[in-house]
This record gives C-alpha cells, structure tokens and sequence, in this order.
C-alpha cells in the first residue's frame, strides 16, 4: 500500500504538469481497463478487495476527473466524464457492487459514488446514466444485517447534500414522473450534458414512468429513516442530518413533495410511537421529572447508553426524546406545508393513537407515568407547530366560556379529564398533572392562557358592576389611606419583618401622594399582613427573606411580558358587562381546581401545597389586567357566590386561626418544622406536621404574591428594587 501511495503522489504532480487532456483519458481508460481485467485474469475468487489494486484505481480515476473539471469551462463536459457516463461506468460498478465481487467490493463501489457525488462541483444527478446507478445503488442499501452501513449513510449524506445544493434532482432520487419534476434553475443545460454523451435528455429517457403511477419509489426514505435508528451512533446521526438536509430545503414544491409524494412523516411518526412504547411503566415520576434532555446529535451507542444512565430505564426514554428532539428540530426547519404535516402526523399516531388512552386509562400509575413524560414532552418542545398540535391535544379549541355543568361530550375529554386530576385522590397523580399544567403555562401560546383561565375572565363578571376595583380608587386615596393606617396599627396585622430599612414594600408618606403608589402599597402589604404574626417564621431563620422573590419575580415578569408582547392583551380592564342572574361568574374548571386547592393548604402534603402555589404565581405574574385584577387586587367587590384568590387566602387564615388555639407552643413548633425542611434541624415526626408545613407554605405563597405585585409597579419605580 505504501507503494501504490507513492505511485499516487508522482501521479498527481504528473498530472499538474501535463496540458493535452487526451493524456489524462488515455489514464483514465487505462484505470478503467485495468479494473475490468481484473475479472478477466484473476481466479481467486475469495481473496478480498482491499488486497487488489481496484481501490487504487477508483481513486485514480477520481482524482482525475475532479482535475479535470477544474480545467474545463464552467458549461463544458471534460471527455473522462464522457466516457463515465457514454460507457455506463457507473451502472457497471453499481453491478460488481451488488455481486460483492471481490468480497468488500459494495464498500468501494459506495464511497467512490459518495466521493464523486462530492467533489464534483458541476449538477450532474439530473443525468440518466447517473441518477440510474445511483437509484440502483439506494435500492442495496438498508438490507438486513448490513455490513456497509457506514458507507451507505455516507452515501445517502452526498446525495442529500447535493439535493440541497440543487433541489430539482430530488425528483430523479425518488423517480418521480415528469410531470411532477419542478423546473430546475441549474446553468449548465441537461441537454447540453446528455448531447455530449451521444444519449438522449432524461424527460425522454424517462417518458415511460409518465405510464406507471404518480407515486414515486420511496425506498429511499424509508431506508433514511431506518438507518437513523442504527445501533451505531456515527451512521444514525449521518442518516438524520441528511433527512435534516431534505426536508429544510426552503423551496415550496420540494417540501410539498416530501410531505404528500413520500412516507417520511409517517415513517417518523410511526418511530416515535415504537421508541414510546419502549419506555417501562415502572419509571419513577420524580426520575421523569428530573430528565435532562440529549440532543439529537449525542451519541447513543449501546455503550455510552450503559454509561450514562442514572436510574433503571433511561436508556429508553433517551432514545425516544433523542427522536422527539429530532422531529422537533425537522418542523422548526421545515417549509410550513412539510411541518404541518409532520406535526399532525405525531399527533394521530403519537398523541391520539398512544398519549391519550394512556391518560384517560383507569390504572393510576399508568396515568402517572404517561402524565410525567407529556408533562417532559412539553417541556422540552421548541417548535411552534407541534406546540400547537400538543396544546390541541390537551385541551382543545373552545375559547367560549366555560360553565360549571360542562363536561364531555359537550367539552374536550381529556383537558375535563386533566384537569379532575389536579383534585386526585392520589396526590402523586395530582402533583404530576399540575406540573404538566405549569409547563403549559411556561410555553410561548396564547391558546393556552385564553383557553384555560381568561375565557371566563374576559367579561369581568366576578365583580359587582360600579364597585371600588383598583381603577376606581384614585379618588378615594385619603379614606384608602385611612383604612391602611388602621389596618396597619392593628397587632394582629403587624409585620415587623418588612419594617425599617427592608420595609421595601411599603412606600413613605411623600409617596402616597401618587395614587398608582398608593393602589400598589396597599395591595402589597394587604398580602403581607395576611398572615398572623404568630404565624410568620422567616424573621428567625437566615436567607429566609424576601429579596429572592422580587428578583425572581421581576425576571418570570419581563420573560412573560416578551412572549405575550404580540398578542394584543389590553393595557387596562375593559369596561364591566351588566349581567343577568342567570349569568352567574364561573372561574372555570382549572382555577375552581386551584382555588379549591389552596383553600385546603393547611390539610395537604407539603409538595402538593408547592406545586399549586407555584401555578398560581405563575398564572399571577401574566401581565393581563384581568388576570392581575382576579389573582392581585384584594379590594374588589365580588359578585354573589364569586371568590378571587385573596378572599379564598382570607378564609384559609380564618381557619388558622382557630386552629392555633389548639395548638401549644404553635410559633416554636413552626419555627422547628421550617428548620428541618431547609436542613438546620434533623427531620422528625411531629403532631400537627401537615398543617405546620402548610402554614409555611402560606406564608412564603403571600409573600411571593406581594413580590409579583410590587415588580408590576411602573418601569419609573423599578429604582425602588433592593439589590440582589
């Protein structure tokens, strides 16, 4: 070998100091004729390819016809790729491949296509005595146990990226009817290239698939798709980045084609739900919950896979949302009509076909399962399309206003369904659903908020029409004031934590002038001053104070303010509808469920009590004025049977309160519980520790609120913010 490498090196400088193409024909015929030779002489029929000299001469003969382009004028034909094609060298390489004679001779056959398909600059796919070999050559690749899957992704990689380069040959790959081939826009005439072959234009060569079907031959995606799910990492990402090729190829017809004329949807699709089903039942939530995602182009050899797994099973769900990640990055890419079709593709046979009898199913920890990876799905889904197609899913199309007597068939199934499971009487089952609701809410849709919370929001009917809200009390500043002060005096409303130099959420005297400072300090200390001192623990526990929260808060408004910037929310509340009797306010099935949660926060685990409170803010930190007013405004006057989250707050207290009285050394007990939940104190069980945690929660929940409230002040007063 190192022979023939030296050979090849004064081969070349030859060939940069020689002038008369004829010479580098004669050399090409001459490697040519030596290859064929070798079928005529040899007589050892089990002695390997690698061992001859043909790898030498098909690089030869590649070097030369790389070299000879360079020579030529850009719409000239130099006479070795003449001969190539007028002598039919490729379909003959593309048969002693498939004979595999010598043993090992398709893997050369393989990477000369590949390396020529490459190098050569000129279009050349549109050729018949090209794009045949090549079609015949796709049709070898892809059998079961493959021992050239390296060089077939390979292959397939260069004749995607030369798709890429010039679409229009897309049509010869799949063998596509004439009818159905878009114009190419290539300089160099096919015409021009066939004539100077002696053969014929490829729309005559091909005149008799105008009498087969329309439908093209499609073994080359499927063999795409297929090698996308190799064992070996190096082939399956080279098989996906050549789909990736395809389908981001922004012409029109092109992305039309692949949608309508080929199975690539439904072949991604249908993997997809085979890698799901893979996944065990027996998976922990809280593993779930924890995934980290890998990219689609990490590595998922079967080693790697042992390596990295951190719990029993991960290597099923890596490979699943190895592909989701996949198929999420094809529709971001993809032309509209292409993603669309991709997007409803996963939703049939993914979404509806598995996902959802998995959710509506009786076994709980099933549905706790399957609950867990949507809740993962959606968060890890970047692409609008199948955002949307997840949002369809989940909770349907109706934007009109719910009532309480809406339930299926008259309402979507599963959202109805869904939302029964935030009340569960299984609270792991409970915990999960909120956080796939969280996860929702967290997403860039208008859809979603509209159709879970401001439909039934939007006509403002929770309030008595002509009552006190916030837009109403600018003239009422002094007897606003006067009622604080007396609030504020009372001992039982006294809030020393935020007093003094970290008093941040109260505002001074010469502040009160403004009414929008008024309307907010009275908010924010209204939420501050709901929970009874005897109650309060984070003024005996360091880190325990409240900066975190206005940072954090001041960070989820701004991200939510961006993505909700375009879609056209109003500035201020729109002017209150009167109503009928009949037209009583109904907050609808998910703020019902949350609101009917947080009234029970002082009888749930610990972790349900996080998981409601942290939609809740999540839902609070939207800047909507309805919203803002339903979740932040204390001072509104409800209409009859109507409840906000701060009257429902307001009664919660009211039970604490009575519950104290029972209870001795109430403030030392709490006081020890939070210790042990942020580890300063060894956990132990404790009498009343349910409602111990729950009334920590309260606390941190208020004081989160009063945060969200303060941060919604005007840009001018974002000075006021403490530094972190």
């Amino acid at each position: 070998m190192d022979m023939f490498n030296k050979l090849t090196s004064l081969f070349q400088q030859a060939l940069e100091t020689r002038e008369p193409s004829v010479n580098l024909l004669d050399s090409f015929i001459d490697h040519w004729k030596g290859i064929t030779n070798y079928y005529i002489e040899t007589t050892d029929e089990t002695q390997p390819v690698k061992q001859t000299d043909i790898p030498w001469r098909l690089k030869q003969m590649l070097d030369i016809l790389v070299y000879e382009e360079r020579q030529q004028e850009v719409e000239e034909t130099g006479p070795c790729m003449e001969y190539l094609l007028q002598h039919k060298l490729l379909e003959t390489l593309c048969t002693l491949g498939k004979a595999q004679y010598p043993p090992g001779m398709s893997q050369q056959v393989l990477l000369f296509f590949s390396k020529l398909l490459g190098q050569i600059q000129k279009p050349m796919l549109h050729v018949i005595n090209v794009y045949r070999p090549v079609q015949k050559l796709i049709c070898l690749c892809g059998l079961p146990d493959s021992q050239t899957e390296k060089e077939e992704s390979l292959f397939l990689f260069s004749i995607c990226s030369r798709v890429k380069k010039d679409p229009y040959v897309l049509n010869y790959i799949l063998d596509t009817n004439k009818d159905a081939r878009p114009q190419r826009c290539s300089s160099v005439s096919e015409e021009g290239v066939e004539g100077a072959c002696g053969g014929s234009a490829p729309e005559n060569s091909a005149s008799r698939s105008t009498q087969s079907s329309s439908r093209p031959d499609t073994g080359f995606i499927q063999i795409l798709v297929q090698l996308g799910r190799s064992q070996k990492s190096r082939v399956a990402l080279r098989a996906k980045e050549s789909m990736l090729l395809l389908t981001s190829i922004p012409q029109e017809d092109i992305a039309k084609l692949l949608a309508e004329q080929t199975p690539l949807c439904d072949l991604l699709a249908q993997t997809a739900c085979e890698l799901y089903s893979t996944i065990p039942i027996t998976l922990h939530p809280e593993d779930i919950h924890n995934y980290t995602l890998k990219h689609w182009r990490t590595p998922l050899s079967p080693a790697t896979v042992e390596e990295s797994q951190s719990f029993p099973g991960q290597e099923h769900m890596d490979r699943f949302f190895c592909w989701l990640d996949y198929c999420d990055q094809l529709i971001k890419e993809a032309p509209e009509v292409l993603a669309v079709k991709l997007a409803r593709a996963l939703h049939q046979q993914w979404l509806t076909g598995i996902v959802q009898p998995q959710l509506l199913q009786m076994s709980e920890v099933g549905v706790l399962v399957h609950t867990a990876l949507l809740s993962r799905c959606v968060h890890y889904t970047q692409s609008a399309v199948l955002l949307q197609e997840l949002t369809h899913l989940l909770l349907g199309d109706d934007t009109h206003r719910e009532q309480p007597t809406d339930t299926p068939p008259h309402t979507h199934e599963l959202r109805y369904h869904l939302i029964k499971h935030c009340d569960h009487i299984s609270d792991e089952i409970s915990i999960t659903t909120l956080r796939l609701f969280e996860e929702l809410l967290k997403k860039p849709d208008k859809h979603i908020l509209t159709n879970l919370v401001l439909r039934n929001l939007e006509s403002r009917s929770y309030r008595v029409p002509g009552s006190g809200g916030a837009e109403e009390r600018s003239g009422n500043d002094t007897e606003f004031m006067e009622e604080s002060e007396e609030m504020e005096e009372d001992p039982f409303f006294t809030d020393s934590e935020f007093s003094g130099s970290e008093h941040f959420l109260t505002l001074s005297r010469e502040d009160r002038k403004s009414s929008t400072h008024t309307q907010i300090a009275e908010t924010v200390n209204s939420f501050l001053c709901l929970v009874p001192q005897e109650a309060k623990t984070s003024q005996h526990v360091q880190g325990a104070g409240h900066d975190t929260y206005v940072h954090d808060a001041l960070i989820s408004l701004k991200e939510c303010s961006a993505v909700s910037a375009d879609w056209g929310w109003p500035d201020a509340p729109k002017p209150p509808e009167v109503h009928s009797s009949s037209a009583d306010f109904y907050e609808g099935h998910f703020l019902k469920v949350l609101l009917d949660r947080i009234a029970r926060i002082l009888e749930q685990p610990y972790e349900l009590n996080l998981q409601v409170t942290s939609v809740l803010s999540q839902l609070a930190v939207f800047p909507h004025p309805h919203l803002h007013e339903y979740l932040l405004d204390p001072y509104i006057s409800l209409s009859p049977r109507a409840r906000s989250l701060f009257s429902t707050l307001v009664r919660v207290i009211g039970e604490l309160m009575q519950r104290i009285q029972h209870i001795p050394d109430f403030t030392q007990r709490l006081i020890s519980v939070r210790k042990q939940l942020i580890g300063l104190e060894e956990e132990t069980v404790a009498d009343h520790c349910t409602l111990l945690k729950g009334v920590i929660v309260l606390e941190e929940f208020c004081k989160e609120l009063a945060a969200i409230a303060f941060v919604k002040l005007p840009v001018v007063d974002q000075e006021h913010l403490p530094a972190p």
